[in-house]
């Protein structure tokens, strides 16, 4: 019996920001009083970014795929910018932030060039492509990113 999966699954940066948002509950368990407000809306912003890769993933208008993947883009930024508040009010460790900053800066850097292939963004991927280490998960994007262009190319309009 073979296991049914979705295509958004097999994408890495799909992946990766399901690995994102785990971090982000686990380093959030401790988020209360006056912090609870910046960890709901940091982990409303956490899983916006794997729901807005599965959705826009769906849709078959290119367009569409490019917006849903801006949004996705914008929820890791929105994540990045929650992360500052709490490493700045005592919130989370500092160890914690810059691991997590790491997932998001590969996360925003996969999704600025699948978008850019899509439709294009308002943002330079130049900012995010200039850090980027080719271990094993970027060169995997960089398949991912081939698999995505013949996909453009064969999809109907």
């Amino acid at each position: 019996m073979t296991v049914q999966t979705f295509d958004h699954e097999r994408l890495a940066v799909y992946r990766l920001s399901n690995d994102y948002v785990a971090r982000s509950f686990e380093a959030s368990q401790s988020l209360e009083g006056l912090r609870r407000h910046a960890r709901d809306q940091w982990l409303r912003a956490a899983q916006s970014i794997p729901l807005n890769i599965a959705e826009g993933n769906g849709k078959r208008r290119l367009k569409d795929r490019a917006r849903f993947l801006d949004i996705a883009r914008g929820s890791a930024l929105e994540c990045a910018a929650i992360q500052d508040v709490l490493v700045t009010t005592k919130g989370i460790k500092v160890q914690d932030d810059a691991a997590m900053k790491a997932m998001l800066h590969r996360i925003v850097a996969m999704l600025t060039r699948m978008a850019m292939k899509f439709d294009g963004v308002a943002e330079s991927s130049a900012a995010y492509a200039a850090d980027i280490d080719y271990d094993y998960e970027h060169r995997f994007a960089e398949h991912e990113l081939g698999f995505v262009c013949d996909l453009v190319r064969t999809w109907p309009s």
